[in-house]
This record gives C-alpha cells, sequence and structure tokens, in this order.
C-alpha cells in the first residue's frame, strides 16, 4: 500500500511536469510565430527581381559610400531579408525600398515593375544614373507613397504631371536633376498634396513657376528648398510665416520679397535667402526665431541698420550677411551668441566694429558672455575705423581673425593679439596701420597657420633684437607692401612655411644662400617689386610659383626645380642666351622672361613644355631667328603668346594652329616676313592679334571664310606693307565687334588651393597682365588687357599700302571704340555707315587721299573723342553738333577746301553747314549702354564682388548649400565621367 501511494505521487509529478512542458512549448511556439521574419509576397519578390534585370552595376566607381545593395538579392532567399528592403510585418508586403547610392545604370521605362508594388510608403532611388532619362508617367500608381527621393540620379526632362495625385506624400525631393516642372503641374502638386512636409527641388527649372503657386502648399510644411530654380518675381511672405516651418533655402533665384514685420514660424530653423533680390531691412520681429541656427543672406538687396535683435537667438551659429548693402554699427548682441561660430559681415558699409560704450557697459571684456564660442570672425572690405577695440579679443576660442580691407589705424596691439591662444589664421591685410610692430610677439601664438599683414603701406617690421622668434605651424606668410628692407630673421626657423609673399618692399641687393635656409618647402614665392640685385641660388626644390618680377637683378638666368608650373622674372637685367636647362621645365604653366637683356635663339622645347602651359611672354629682348614649332597638345593651354620686341625674322611657323585655346598673340616690332596669316582665324578662342611693325605683305582679298576670326576684338596690323583694298569679306568675320559683349570672361581663370580652402593660394596666372601697346586718342599707352578686354575693341591698319574705298560694312561694327585707318592710300567718300558705329570713341583717317563732303550722319557718334581727319582732300562745310563742337584745327589740317568752325576759312552762304535733322542725345539710341569709363568701373566692381564672394564660400564652407551644390556638381559629373571609362572597358 506505501508502494501504490509512492507511485501515485510519482505518477502525478509525472504529470504535472508534461502539462508543464506542454504549456512552456506552447507559449514558445505562440512567442515564436509572433515575433517570425515576415515572408514576402510572391508578387513583390518577382517585381523587385524585375526591376535589377533591368539595371545594370557600375562598379568602376570607387567610393565607401556607394556600393551595390541588390548585389544581395536572389531568388532563393526572402525579399524581406533582402538589404534596401523592408517589409510589413504583419502581411510580409514590401513597404520600402532604399537603393539610394546603389550604383544603379539604366532607365525606368512606364512599366517599370516598381509600379506593382502596391503597398509601397518609401522609395528612395537618390545618388544613381538613369541616364538622363524621364520620370516614368504611372507614379500615381503608387497610391500609399509617403516617401519619395529620386535627387541626384541624372534624371531630366518634363516632371509628369500625375505625380500630383500621390495625396498620401508627406516628403518629396526631386533635387540636383536636370529637370523643370511647367506651371500647371505644379500648381496641381501644390494644390493636391495637402498633407506634404519637405519639399525639395533643388536645381530643378521652375521659371515657367509663378510664385504664387507656394501659396497652395500644406499648412504642415517643414522643410521648403528651392535653391537655384530659376524662379523669378515676388515671393510671399505669408510662407515664412507658415506655422511649423523649419527650413527655408531660396536661395541662387531672381525672386524679390520682404521679411515680414511679424508672425514668423517660430519654428525656423535655417533661412537661406543668399543670391536673391529680396530687399528693405531686418524687422525687430527676428528676435522671435529663438530655434534659428543659421541665417544667410549672402548678396542680396538687404540694407540699412542690422538690428540689435540677437539677445535671444542663443542657438544661432552661422551668420552670414556678406555682400548686402547694410551700414550703421554692428549691434553688439552679436557677439553675445554663445554658440556662434560664423559670423560674415564683409563687404557692407559698417562704420564700427563694436561700440559697448553706446550700452552704457563698462570694462573691456567682463560684458561679453562666457563662455564664449566664437572661432571664425570675417570683417573684410567694410568701413570699420580706429583702432581694435581691446574687448575684442575677449573672443578666447577665437580661430579665425579677418579685418582686411577695412580703415584700421594705430599700432597692431600685438601683446593683446597674443592672448588668442587658439588664433590659426590672423588677416589684417590692406588697412592703415602704422607704427613699429615687433613680429615676434606674434610668435607666442603657436597655433597660427596663416598671417596676412600686406598693404599696411604706414606699418614697419621692428628688429627681433635676437630674439628667438619660432612658427612651427606657419604656412602661409604676406608681408607685402609693409616697408621690409631686409629678410626677417624669423624666416629661417619657420620651417613649415608653403607661401611667402614679401613683395612691394624695398629689400636690396643679394639673396645669400644663408638667408633662405628656412624655405626648404616654399611653393610659392613672391619677391618682386624689391631692389634685388643677384642670386646666389634659387631657393628651395618643391616650388610651383616663383615670381622675381620688377627687381634689379643681373647676371645670366638661373633655371629654377622641375617642380616649377609659374616662373615670373620680367623687368630685370639679365643677360645672355636661356640656358637648356629650361626644358627640364616640364609642369610650366607660365614663363615669363619679358624686358629683359637676353639674346639667342628661342629654344625649340619652348613650343613642346607641356600640355598645360598656359602663358610663353618673352617679349623686350633681342632673341633672333625663328619662332620654334608648336607642338599639337591634348589640351592646346596655350592662351598667351607675347614674342614682340625682339628681332624675330622668317615665315610664322603654321603650327600655331595646334594652339586651339590661344586668345593672345603679340608678334609686334619684330622682323618677320609672310603673307597675311589667315589660316590663324581656325583658332576659336583668338581675341587678340598684334602684327604691328613687320614686314607682312600682299593683301588681304585671299580672305574667303567669314566664320573665321569670330571672337577677334583687337587686331593690330599697322606699321607693315599690306596692300590692295579692304575686303569686305574680312570684316562681316568679325562678329565679335558687332555686339558689345562685357560679359566676357577673361583671358586667364585659374586658382591654385593649397591648405586652406579659404585662403585660395597665390596663383600668378590669377593676376597675370597681357600689356599691349596701342595709339588710342592720340596717346601711346600700354592696355591692360586682362582688365579691359571684355569692353575693349580696337581696328588699326594705319601705315600700310592699303587702296581704294572704306568698304560700307565697317558701319557693322557697331561694338568698334577705335578705328585707325591712317596713313594709307584710301580713296572715295567717307561712308555714312560709319555712323552706326555708335560706340567709337577714336577715329584716326589721317593722311590718305579720301574726298568728298564729311558726311553730317558722323555727328550721332556722342562718345567720339578724338577724330583726325587730317591730310586727304574733304570738302565744303565741317558738320556742327555734339563732338563735332569739341573737334580743334588739327583734326582737319591739309584738307585745303574744307571750310566752318573751327577752321579760319568760312563757308559761302550756299555752303553754310546745317545741324542735321535728327540729333541723337548724347547715349540714347546707342546700342553700347555706357562709355568706355563706366565699362572699366563695372568691371573693378564685378572683380571685387567676384573674389569676394569666392573667398568667403571656400573660406568658411558657407553658404553650405552653395558648396553642396558645388560638391554634388562636381560630383555628379565625375560621376558620369567615370562611369564613361567604366562602360567603354566593358
Amino acid at each position: 500500500m506505501r508502494d501504490f501511494i509512492k507511485f501515485r505521487k510519482i505518477h502525478r509529478l509525472i504529470l504535472v511536469l508534461f502539462l508543464l512542458s506542454n504549456t512552456i512549448c506552447s507559449l514558445s511556439l505562440s512567442s515564436s510565430s509572433l515575433n517570425r521574419t515576415p515572408i514576402c509576397l510572391p508578387n513583390d519578390k518577382s517585381a523587385l527581381l524585375q526591376f535589377k534585370n533591368t539595371m545594370s552595376i557600375d562598379d568602376s566607381f570607387s567610393d565607401i559610400t556607394y556600393y551595390p545593395k541588390t548585389n544581395s538579392w536572389n531568388e532563393r532567399t526572402d525579399c524581406c531579408s533582402w538589404e534596401g528592403v523592408s517589409c510589413d510585418k504583419a502581411t510580409g508586403q514590401v513597404i520600402g525600398l532604399d537603393l539610394s547610392c546603389s550604383l544603379l545604370v539604366g532607365s525606368l521605362p512606364p512599366n517599370t515593375s516598381l509600379f506593382h508594388l502596391q503597398g509601397l510608403k518609401r522609395l528612395n532611388l537618390a545618388h544613381n544614373n538613369f541616364n538622363e532619362s524621364s520620370i516614368p508617367f504611372g507614379l500615381s500608381q503608387l497610391v500609399s507613397l509617403k516617401d519619395l527621393n529620386l535627387s541626384f540620379s541624372f534624371f531630366s526632362g518634363l516632371i509628369p504631371s500625375d505625380i500630383s495625385f500621390l495625396t498620401k506624400l508627406t516628403s518629396l525631393d526631386l533635387s540636383e536633376n536636370d529637370q523643370s516642372f511647367d506651371s500647371h503641374s505644379f500648381e496641381k502638386l501644390t494644390r493636391n498634396l495637402s498633407e506634404l512636409e519637405n519639399l525639395f527641388l533643388d536645381s530643378v527649372n521652375m521659371s515657367d513657376v509663378v510664385p504664387t503657386s507656394f501659396k497652395n502648399l500644406s499648412s504642415s510644411l517643414k522643410q521648403l528648398s528651392l535653391s537655384g530654380c530659376q524662379l523669378q518675381g515676388e515671393f510671399l511672405s505669408e510662407i515664412i510665416q507658415l506655422p511649423y516651418l523649419e527650413y527655408l533655402d531660396l536661395s541662387s533665384n531672381s525672386v524679390t520679397g520682404y521679411l515680414p514685420n511679424s508672425n514668423w514660424s517660430s519654428e525656423i530653423r535655417l533661412l537661406d535667402l543668399s543670391f536673391t533680390d529680396f530687399r528693405g531691412s531686418i524687422p525687430a520681429s527676428l528676435a522671435n526665431l529663438t530655434k534659428i541656427t543659421s541665417l544667410l543672406l549672402y548678396v542680396s538687396n538687404f540694407e540699412g541698420q542690422i538690428p540689435d535683435v540677437f539677445g535671444n537667438l542663443n542657438g544661432l551659429t552661422t551668420l552670414h550677411f556678406f555682400g548686402c548693402n547694410f551700414s550703421g554699427q554692428i549691434p553688439p548682441s552679436i557677439f553675445n551668441l554663445t554658440q556662434l561660430t560664423y559670423l560674415e559681415l564683409s563687404s557692407n558699409r559698417l562704420e564700427e566694429y563694436l561700440d559697448l560704450s553706446n550700452n552704457g557697459l563698462t570694462g573691456p571684456i567682463n560684458h561679453i558672455q562666457k563662455p564664449n564660442s566664437i572661432r571664425h570672425v570675417y570683417l573684410p572690405n567694410n568701413d570699420i575705423h580706429g583702432e581694435i577695440p581691446s574687448s575684442f579679443f575677449g573672443l578666447v576660442k577665437l580661430t579665425e581673425l579677418d579685418l582686411s580691407s577695412n580703415n584700421l589705424s594705430g599700432v597692431i596691439k600685438s601683446d593683446i593679439l597674443s592672448k588668442l591662444e587658439s588664433l590659426e589664421i590672423l588677416d589684417l591685410s590692406s588697412n592703415n596701420f602704422s607704427g613699429v610692430n615687433k613680429f615676434d610677439v606674434l610668435s607666442k601664438l603657436t597655433n597660427l597657420t596663416v598671417v596676412n599683414l600686406a598693404n599696411n603701406k604706414l606699418l614697419s617690421l621692428g628688429s627681433d633684437n635676437g630674439v628667438n622668434s619660432t612658427f612651427q605651424k606657419l604656412t602661409i606668410l604676406s608681408l607685402s607692401s609693409c616697408n621690409l628692407r631686409q629678410f626677417p630673421s624669423f624666416l629661417r626657423s619657420a620651417k613649415s612655411l608653403s607661401s611667402l609673399d614679401l613683395s612691394h618692399n624695398k629689400i636690396q641687393g643679394p639673396i645669400f644662400k644663408t638667408e633662405t635656409e628656412g624655405w626648404g618647402l616654399l611653393s610659392t614665392l613672391d619677391l618682386s617689386h624689391n631692389l634685388l640685385t643677384s642670386l646666389e641660388h634659387l631657393p628651395g626644390k618643391n616650388l610651383v610659383t616663383l615670381d622675381l618680377h620688377s627687381n634689379l637683378l643681373q647676371g645670366p638666368l638661373l633655371v629654377p626645380s622641375p617642380t616649377v608650373e609659374e616662373f615670373l622674372i620680367s623687368e630685370n637685367k639679365l643677360t645672355g642666351e636661356i640656358p637648356p636647362s629650361v626644358c627640364n621645365l616640364t609642369s610650366l604653366r607660365i614663363l615669363d622672361l619679358s624686358k629683359n637683356y637676353l639674346k639667342g635663339i628661342i629654344p625649340p622645347c619652348v613650343g613642346n613644355f607641356s600640355d598645360e602651359i598656359w602663358i610663353i611672354n618673352l617679349q623686350r629682348n633681342n632673341f633672333h631667328g625663328k619662332i620654334p614649332d608648336f607642338v599639337d597638345g591634348r589640351y592646346g593651354f596655350f592662351t598667351t603668346i607675347a614674342l614682340n620686341g625682339n628681332q624675330l625674322e622668317g615665315l610664322l611657323p603654321r603650327s600655331l594652329v595646334n594652339c586651339s585655346s590661344l586668345a593672345f598673340l603679340n608678334l609686334a616690332n619684330n622682323r618677320f616676313i609672310d603673307h597675311f596669316p589667315h589660316w590663324l582665324g581656325v583658332l576659336p578662342n583668338l581675341q587678340v592679334l598684334i602684327l604691328r611693325s613687320n614686314r607682312f605683305r600682299g593683301s588681304l582679298d585671299n580672305f574667303t571664310d567669314t566664320s573665321f576670326f569670330s571672337r577677334l576684338q583687337v587686331i593690330d596690323l599697322s606699321g607693315n606693307e599690306f596692300t590692295g583694298s579692304l575686303p569686305p569679306k574680312f570684316f562681316r568675320s568679325l562678329s565679335a565687334l558687332e555686339i558689345a559683349n562685357y560679359d566676357h570672361p577673361p583671358i586667364h581663370q585659374y586658382c591654385v588651393t593649397m591648405i586652406y580652402p579659404r585662403h585660395c593660394q597665390w596663383s600668378a596666372v590669377d593676376e597675370y597682365k597681357n600689356f599691349v601697346e596701342v595709339t588710342m586718342k592720340r596717346l601711346e599707352i600700354d592696355l591692360d588687357l586682362d582688365k579691359s578686354l571684355t569692353g575693349f575693341t580696337f581696328v588699326d591698319f594705319s601705315n600700310n599700302r592699303f587702296n581704294g574705298q572704306i568698304p560700307e560694312v565697317l558701319g557693322e561694327l557697331r561694338a568698334l571704340l577705335v578705328l585707325n585707318l591712317s596713313h594709307n592710300s584710301l580713296t572715295g567718300p567717307l561712308p555714312p555707315s560709319l555712323a552706326s558705329i555708335t560706340a567709337l570713341e577714336s577715329l584716326d583717317l589721317s593722311s590718305n587721299k579720301l574726298s568728298g563732303r564729311i558726311p553730317s550722319e558722323l555727328t550721332k557718334l556722342t562718345f567720339l573723342a578724338v577724330m583726325n581727319l587730317s591730310q586727304n582732300n574733304f570738302v565744303g562745310p565741317i558738320p556742327v553738333g555734339n563732338q563735332f563742337n569739341t573737334f580743334d584745327n588739327d583734326s582737319y589740317s591739309g584738307n585745303l577746301d574744307l571750310c566752318g568752325f573751327p577752321l579760319s576759312k568760312k563757308c559761302g552762304n550756299n555752303e553754310e553747314p546745317k545741324s542735321p535733322t535728327s540729333m541723337v542725345v548724347e547715349g540714347e539710341g546707342s546700342t553700347i549702354p555706357f562709355i568706355w569709363k563706366l565699362v572699366m568701373m563695372g568691371y573693378s566692381c564685378g572683380v571685387v564682388l567676384g573674389l569676394s564672394t569666392g573667398y568667403i564660400v571656400f573660406t568658411t564652407g558657407r553658404p553650405w548649400w552653395f558648396v553642396r551644390m558645388v560638391e554634388r556638381d562636381w560630383q555628379r559629373n565625375f560621376t558620369r565621367w567615370i562611369r564613361k571609362i567604366g562602360r567603354k572597358r566593358n
């Protein structure tokens, strides 16, 4: 019985354990069932595989962020486990597809299998290559889509209208493709997408879209990015007042508008109106944007004073007001922004840097909040005057300080400056600092990498008195125009220097080897415009740019290391021949040996340096012999060849036609004997052709192709032996002289970026000047064509043997400024069509055999400053009116039968000069909108703005949208190029 009872207990225990085990298994199975990975639907899997098979993979592009996600897709595995695919956990339906940066190449046909994914909510195909194909019509089939990203994927053409039927979309990104929106489609989109929160359309062509269309956007909109969309017209301030708006980028559009005075969205974090036509002042309501981090107003039309509203904007990190029209004081509250790292206020008219006295504050530093996070301060190109306030040096975390191009004066407070221990970049150039400044004080700033004190002409650097000043990290140093009389001794210890500019000083005598001991790593050295007399050796083995021009250097030419790309040693007193070692300079971009006393022949290798050389300037020496042949380079980078003022002879080498980039050719004042080189007309970029004072001969009648010389703006054939008539076909070919082109790019556009993106390393090509001697308005002048070529046009055929009549077609050269046909044998009347050259400032037809009356129509030339019709056979009265009332007797001497003012000979009653019936008021009716002086003024302003903009952009990495755009554009083009190479290999 006892055993039975024991058995029953054991049996019950086993039963309990069995039931417990079943319960646990049941629970485990239930839990496993709940957490199992969903199985992909067969139709979705088939659609994805079909899409994969229509695309190819570009594995030639190497970048860690780009990799082929579809390589994990295969028939044997569940598609919900594939990379880039996400599924609904309950149904297994594909709801997300992220194939961004997947190296996909191909196109999307209208029946693409992607449209079969009916449950798709998120589709991201960004950063792929769809071969400039269109976005297919049929997107509206994806009725559940909430997030669509097709940016940076080489789509093109019109954006399909049925995208507006995706009514559940909350985010749409079509930016950075070659696409466009028509007005109807976009208006439909803004009306239908009532749940839209994020809209990115950067670089989409929206020139057909009216800005008022944006009023229909959803009130729930959070992000709107429309950078570079070619938008025009007035943009509604109501958009800035949308209640949830956090991000608004309208940069690089021609939109106008004003900032609202009230009701801003309190959620705004970024506002970018750079490069727009927004105008007016900054309202005080800006103070309400307590969440804003970036405010970018680059190059817009804002004006007035900057209000002192920054006290509450504690999150502001980036503030850029470059190139606006602000004036007055900089509000003190800007410097109390504890998170601010980028401050850019350059190119305004701000009068003072910081005036704490206006707030009744005392003490130089105490009232700037701590900790202060400002790291970058840019205030160039303002009207900041006086001394640098001591309170400024409370910015203890400052790494970059740029106060260049202002009116700051007094002694640079080096002792206070030395407290900025984090300072890396210091630019105080182009101010009015004065007094003796000891440079060794700056050596205490151990982090300094860039120092620019150039163009402080009242400044002088005191002796360091043997103090051991070391600059271990100093990389770029400019002390140009600082009254230096010797090389600073601290340079010997600046072992990291890569760029040194000591130009425009008074350093004299020889350069000894001991003085250049610390220059071993230099890549750029500028010692131009000093009083140096000789070189013991050329410093550095890594030089890229060496500029020694405008000194007193004597003796033979020393050739620098083969690394040199830009070698300028013009305007010295060098003698002897060009040594053969010059042929080792295989990386040359500029070789300028002009204005010396060099002789001998030009080495043949000069025409075959490399595929990248830009400029050869050997003018005003004593070279003889023939011009070497120019080898056909792959890129034809020659832009300037200046060999004038030598004793060169023979025929012009036909190999010049290999220089397809040639823009400037000056062969004046030599001994060439040849016919007119009409074959040069095939050069597509030739803008300046100077053949003056040689022995060119023959006629121009063999000129037959009117497409030749289409970009020629300056042509000088004077002082030769040309004969025959002036062929109309030749002048018809000069299409660049028919319409004024003031937007023509300079001959040279080149920049070398070194360690610091903001500080673009000086390159000789940037500032290289093409001077040409011209006779204009009775003056021999050296014209700097790199500055003035955008508006300068010049035709000089004087001192030849041309005969016949002046062709009527000359009147079609309406953009011509200077015309000189003097000292020839031209006959016949003066064509009235010359009155159509409305830009003409100088006209010289003297010493010919012209006859007849002076056409009264010429009084319409209201810009004409100089006219010389002397020594001809003109008859009758001199016209009166406008510029003709300003010319003196010399303009008409030698025309015995002329009469009227200003000559003493009076006209008879039947010959009295009459004013033309239609007189043109100066400037009216002219196809040239402004005179030559204004061209130069406009060019100067454009250069300043352009350089300032580039300077700011690459310094700060801001505006980040622009840097992003440049980087993406580069990336896109580079990717395309790489992919093409890859396809060719395959």
